[in-house]
């Protein structure tokens, strides 16, 4: 019982994580590119209060039931698409941490009423390292769900 209840988190948690990526990366970051600097500085710093403190606590919850479901699971594929996830997750985590949160942490510290005349704009990057982690978040999602539908009579 224990192991279907790890499994039913998994799901959420991986869900999540990989809803909150997709639909940042599909409807908000386009608008945030959109914006003027000034005003893509403030919508910055407004988003970061509610994803930048959830997004590592979902992540990582659901990495470490990855991991348990992995040593629970006595089927060998769901054993696996277990294991699979926890990396994709794994690298969730690595690329959000090393990619985008020193750039959140740039665009923080700008005071969107004084823009520098020499500002960076780092949109371009942070877009791309933000679809690699959205990827590995949707992979982990559909590898925990196939490794639910494999261990659903063996776990």
């Amino acid at each position: 019982m224990i192991a279907q209840i790890l499994t039913a988190a998994v799901l959420v948690g991986s869900g999540l994580a990989a809803g909150v990526l997709f639909t940042h990366a599909v409807g908000v970051w386009p608008a945030m590119q959109a914006m003027a600097p000034d005003r893509y500085v403030a919508a910055h710093k407004l988003l970061g209060r509610a994803y930048d403190p959830m997004m590592p606590i979902i992540v990582g919850t659901s990495l470490a039931l990855d991991v348990i479901l992995s040593a629970l699971s006595r089927n060998d594929t769901a054993r696996f698409l277990f294991i699979a996830s926890a990396v994709c997750l794994a690298c969730v985590g690595v690329v959000s941490q090393t990619r985008n949160v020193p750039i959140n942490r740039r665009v923080k510290s700008l005071d969107p009423d004084a823009m520098p005349a020499n500002w960076e704009d780092p949109r371009g990057l942070w877009g791309k390292w933000n679809l690699l982690r959205t990827t590995f978040a949707v992979l982990a999602l559909v590898g925990n769900a196939t490794a639910a539908v494999s261990a659903i009579s063996t776990i």
